[in-house]
């Protein structure tokens, strides 16, 4: 699942390690040109939205707020306010550039001091069709949802398929990287956002999160030519496989920043087991990764902590009462290194019970920047347990973020990487017109 994180942060995780001398060496001229090139100007696309009017199946409910009482929104163009229950029910709004407060009073959503007419609300701005919220800009219309508590909101971002994906391959990817690479990431963020809407989306909503909880969405933030280019050139394109029932369909394609050496089969992480979600060797980024990723430093947590975080996400562990010992129950070994896929916990009271692996990881460390992988040894000290020899960055599962920059770099296309990370897959196109 792609828990990958904010772009600044993965701009300084993935600067090569390979070719900083010669960078240092040239960095004031590529400075220089760029300035003159660019004007000193940032790399947001802020041209009109695509796709807008592309057909109901094709637009991502993408959640950007949830259970707030206030935002602040603003657009470059004038926006009309409807009823999402409603037909012919709208307002026009002409107050452009003024930032104005929606918030929720007396049990109604308010916008710049104005009622609502409804508990669900949409936010059309006119073209470029581009809003700002809390001071991210973001394509396509916003949609306001009061929560049955009457006191808070959720604001939802509906996009169009591409533009959405826009926002998603720059966070998700640096812009700087190989255009197969980009390209890459981009179908495989595809179908794993039709999946999730898919499967989840009827149920609720949104579709997805804007986090790594899905896929990191940045909206027009994660934009750049590059990046766009991207999506174009695979505009539509989707992975496939055969289901279990026989037909053929989309899958999850989870992707992960660095695999350390070796992708890990899904079903020892998150439970399924298509096809193409199977571990596959990867000499490939081991020269891409930061190398602080790659080999990670020990990290460590107190017994009571350990205990104390179990315990309040998972309550059906508090029989165990103080966690006393962890060793690995499953593991995955790849000659140079094992990758822990289940782990057993023992309890105070001498029960025990069993967690996989990467649940735990995430449970003690839920931003996944200490303990950055399951590849890694498990040793107590005292009243602490360390991680040590950490390895990779991520679950490992699907595509090695590092791994296809590794293969771009190598001259290969993202039909060729796709294919080493979801083995058995097929490339198809989804639009009707392809």
């Amino acid at each position: 699942m792609p828990f990958a994180i904010f772009n600044n942060q993965y701009q300084a995780k993935y600067q090569p390690v390979c070719r900083f001398r010669t960078f240092c060496k040239i960095w004031p001229l590529l400075i220089f040109f760029t300035a003159f090139l660019c004007g000193c100007k940032s790399r947001k696309v802020a041209t009109p939205t695509p796709q807008m009017d592309a057909e109901t199946e094709y637009w991502v409910r993408v959640l950007l707020l949830n259970d707030v009482n206030a935002c602040t929104l603003k657009t470059t163009a004038a926006f009309t306010v409807a009823d999402s229950q409603k037909q012919n029910s709208k307002t026009r709004i002409d107050r452009v550039n003024v930032p104005l407060e929606v918030s929720v009073s007396a049990g109604e959503i308010t916008i710049g001091g104005e009622s609502a007419t409804s508990d669900q609300v949409i936010i059309s701005p006119n073209e470029p069709h581009i809003f700002n919220l809390n001071g991210a800009d973001y394509r396509g219309s916003l949609k306001l949802i009061l929560n049955s508590d009457a006191n808070s909101f959720d604001a939802i971002n509906h996009v169009p398929l591409e533009p959405y994906l826009a926002g998603v391959v720059g966070a998700e990817m640096p812009h700087y990287w190989e255009p197969e690479a980009l390209k890459a990431q981009a179908i495989a963020s595809r179908t794993y956002c039709l999946y999730i809407k898919k499967r989840f989306g009827q149920r609720r909503n949104w579709d997805v999160r804007r986090t790594q909880a899905h896929q990191v969405y940045q909206g027009i933030n994660g934009e750049s030519v590059q990046i766009w280019r991207a999506v174009n050139q695979t505009e539509g394109r989707v992975l496939t496989c055969i289901q279990p029932d026989g037909s053929e369909d989309i899958f999850p394609t989870y992707y992960s920043s660095t695999c350390g050496g070796h992708t890990e089969n899904s079903s020892d992480v998150f439970g399924d087991s298509f096809e193409p979600l199977v571990g596959v060797p990867c000499s490939y980024c081991r020269d891409v990764a930061r190398q602080s990723c790659f080999f990670w430093p020990a990290v460590q947590f107190d017994q009571s902590n350990i205990t104390d975080k179990l315990l309040q996400r998972y309550p059906n562990l508090k029989p165990l009462g103080q966690i006393t010992n962890i060793s690995a129950a499953g593991q995955s070994n790849y000659g140079e290194f094992t990758r822990v896929t289940k782990v057993k916990l023992l309890g105070s009271t001498g029960k025990s019970d069993f967690l996989k692996a990467e649940d735990f990881r995430l449970t003690m460390d839920p931003t996944g920047l200490k303990l950055k992988s399951t590849i890694c040894q498990i040793v107590k000290e005292g009243d602490k347990w360390v991680f040590l020899s950490g390895r990779g960055y991520g679950h490992g599962v699907g595509m090695c973020q590092c791994g296809a920059e590794g293969m771009a770099r190598q001259n290969k296309t993202a039909e060729q990487i796709l294919a080493h990370y979801y083995p058995g897959s097929k490339i198809v196109g989804l639009y009707r017109n392809e």
